[in-house]
């Protein structure tokens, strides 16, 4: 079996989510599974040719996984299908992906779904895969969990997924990818890794009713709103996706590191450590590592700016006992995404101009104290959030932004050097919000695939 799943080219990063699953496979089932790394640039007629010599006289069984929206990838999938493979749509958002749009029977401009681009779907953990690649000729496994399938009648079944097992997130194997090469498929060495401590997010624990302005494009003199369920941030369909299950135990997480590859020195690989809030823990984590002598290098962390400046007290026990170590921390990313209290509201951040200015603050501050241990800048390889352009923005908002930027010389170590636009899902609240907002106005904004494009109004439409 095969994982394909989205990459950038040029980099050396690992994908947690489809090699554990390979490894959950390989471990588990009669099937040898590797994850390919596929970049837009890559040749795909030659990609055709290096699954096929993979395989050989087998049947391919090809998996796709987090795949970024990406239409070559879903065209690939269809053609393998249409040959002869059998192909599975899995990872996030992968429900929602296959079922399509909400409303799309009765809207022919919404998304219809992958429905006829994979021989079935799944949702949720990976062992759910297991019954089926334990019985591939049979039909049983279309009863297993988190399986959607289309039935001979072209009805949709769709089963309810299981829940995560902390037994199955224990080992992950880290020489399982590859890239495709001038020649065919060639091992990818990991330079950076990932460790899961919590799933899901949060944010995401708590739904709450709540108002976002109308697209700035749609206003007139009157202020309009659209009151949309929410969960996490308002663009994240991840966190509709997952929610948030909780964290594993420090048991599961030392096993992680434990299996990571190590550098020349002996220490482990740098990884991110997945956990949104992951100051309070920090200390005991770094504690549990020296007990059982685990060498590390780096960790890097993705945190909210007000959980970061909540922890301080935390991270600097952490920055301390890091210190003793020769270990680096990187804040690689925190997700500002903008410097307008209205737009964060319109996000859902949970937080304001002011607390991410807090958190800048101390940031830099960090630097001065720790300066051989702790990393925070563009400099040091962080990338933090700032979405840019939305629906809100409107001449006096990018005036005050621009005027915060400049004043806290954030160019210098905190933005990217490209912001990312509003990316909406079909599956993420503000896709609730863009269909809520058609339906008042009787427009249709047109879809990118599994992307609603906000800035691309058609023609007005009587319902």
């Amino acid at each position: 079996m095969a994982i394909i799943s989205s990459y950038f080219a040029n980099e050396s990063y690992g994908l947690l989510g489809p090699q554990i699953a390979a490894t959950i496979i390989q471990e588990n089932t009669p099937y040898e599974c590797i994850v390919i790394a596929v970049c837009r640039e890559d040749d795909k007629a030659l990609l055709k040719d290096s699954l096929a010599a993979y395989f050989g006289h087998e049947r391919p069984i090809v998996g796709f996984s987090a795949l970024s929206g990406r239409q070559d990838l879903f065209s690939l999938a269809k053609e393998l299908k249409d040959g002869g493979a059998l192909t599975i749509l899995a990872g996030p958002q992968a429900d929602v992906d296959y079922l399509g749009e909400e409303g799309w029977e009765d809207h022919a401009h919404r998304f219809k779904g992958l429905s006829n681009y994979f021989s079935f779907a799944l949702h949720g953990p990976a062992e759910q895969v297991i019954p089926f690649l334990q019985d591939v000729n049979g039909k049983a496994w279309r009863e297993a969990p988190g399986i959607l399938s289309l039935s001979d009648e072209g009805r949709i079944l769709h089963n309810t997924k299981k829940s995560w097992e902390a037994g199955f997130l224990r080992r992950v194997l880290w020489n399982n990818i590859y890239r495709l090469g001038t020649e065919g498929l060639t091992p990818l060495p990991i330079q950076t890794a990932q460790v899961l401590q919590h799933i899901g997010c949060p944010h995401a624990a708590r739904s709450r009713w709540a108002e976002i302005d109308y697209p700035v494009s749609l206003v007139g003199k009157e202020v309009k709103k659209v009151r949309v369920l929410l969960r996490g941030c308002s663009f994240c369909d991840v966190a509709i996706d997952k929610g948030f299950h909780g964290s594993l135990d420090i048991g599961s997480v030392l096993s992680q590191i434990h299996g990571l590859p190590e550098m020349a020195d002996g220490r482990k690989i740098p990884f991110e450590l997945i956990n949104e809030n992951a100051l309070p823990g920090l200390p005991h984590l770094l504690k549990r590592v020296r007990v059982v002598q685990l060498g590390l290098s780096q960790i890097n962390l993705t945190l909210r700016a007000d959980w970061f400046v909540r922890g301080e007290e935390h991270l600097r026990e952490a920055l301390q006992l890091a210190n003793e170590t020769g270990l680096q921390i990187l804040l690689s990313s925190v997700g500002f995404e903008s410097f307008d209290d209205r737009i964060l509201a319109n996000l859902n951040k949970g937080l304001t101009v002011e607390t991410n200015l807090k958190a800048i603050g101390l940031m830099r501050q960090l630097k001065e104290e720790f300066p051989k241990v702790w990393k925070y800048a563009r400099q040091d390889g962080a990338i933090h959030g700032f979405i840019h352009p939305t629906p809100w923005d409107t001449a006096e908002t990018s005036a005050s932004i621009q005027g915060v930027i400049g004043s806290y010389a954030l160019p210098f170590d905190i933005l990217p050097d490209h912001s990312i636009p509003l990316i909406i899902h079909h599956a993420s609240a503000l896709g609730d919000w863009i269909r809520k907002v058609e339906k008042r106005e009787k427009i249709q904004f047109k879809r990118e695939v599994t992307v609603i494009g906000w800035w691309q109004v058609g023609d007005r439409f009587t319902l």
